[in-house]
């Protein structure tokens, strides 16, 4: 095992080695191509699982996600680091932290910004990019896909015009019956802030409504696919997620 803080070389690319980033790096879908799953933000954490092919098969540690990196993006970028172990956290401090969250995700659109398929680094994301980012400038840690973050938080029953149960700081999730696609967060009033793609979007971050008696058409797609609500009340442990 290569001392903590020893530079990533071609022969320190051992399965299981874990390594810290030095830089912001894009992870890849597949061994090939170019379409982005995710990317990770210089400080990350990540654990080498094979390097058989033209790119490294990697998990980033503090969300579990599995993606694909180019060897020349990380090589001499990363440094040997210690596994990553998650802080346990109370619902208690969650809360607390969340007025932070809100004011993050609003001083990322104030940037100029546009929709990125994959994006997380912080102003170009997707949907559960950012609501990833909001959380974990508070240190708390969500699964990296929509469809993980509805399964991963405690369901929250909400209606279009019945929002009593609904809190700022909870997710809204949106899509077909069958899988959930899309993400935002809820800032109370009936309002949730997203990022949102061009075709039924607004080509980045954006704050829309549920209410019925908004008739914008970026409001009125999402409110049409609107699956259900969730509360953030643990942060995740780094365990993969299917």
């Amino acid at each position: 095992m290569a001392t903590l803080g020893t530079p990533l070389t071609p022969d320190r690319l051992l399965p299981e080695s874990t390594w810290r980033l030095e830089t912001d790096v894009n992870g890849y879908a597949r061994s090939v191509g170019t379409g982005l799953a995710t990317q990770a933000q210089q400080g990350r954490r990540f654990k080498l699982l094979h390097s058989n092919g033209p790119r490294l098969r990697v998990q980033l540690l503090e969300d579990g996600y599995r993606c694909w990196f180019n060897p020349e993006d990380v090589i001499g970028q990363a440094t040997s680091c210690a596994p990553w172990r998650p802080q346990p956290m109370q619902r208690a401090m969650i809360e607390a932290r969340l007025p932070a969250v809100l004011d993050w995700s609003e001083q990322t659109e104030a940037q100029a910004n546009v929709y990125v398929w994959g994006g997380t680094l912080r102003p170009n994301v997707d949907c559960s990019g950012l609501i990833q980012l909001s959380f974990a400038s508070q240190n708390i840690w969500l699964p990296r896909d929509a469809y993980q973050q509805e399964r991963f938080c405690t369901p929250v029953a909400v209606h279009p015009d019945h929002l009593q149960l609904l809190r700022p700081g909870d997710l809204l999730f949106f899509g077909s019956p069958r899988r959930c696609t899309h993400v935002g967060l809820y800032l109370g009033g009936g309002r949730y802030r997203h990022s949102s793609g061009r075709d039924h979007g607004r080509n980045g971050i954006g704050v829309d409504s549920i209410l019925s008696r908004d008739k914008h058409p970026v409001a009125a797609h999402y409110r049409a696919e609107l699956r259900g609500a969730g509360r953030v009340q643990r942060s995740h442990d780094g365990s993969h997620l299917d």
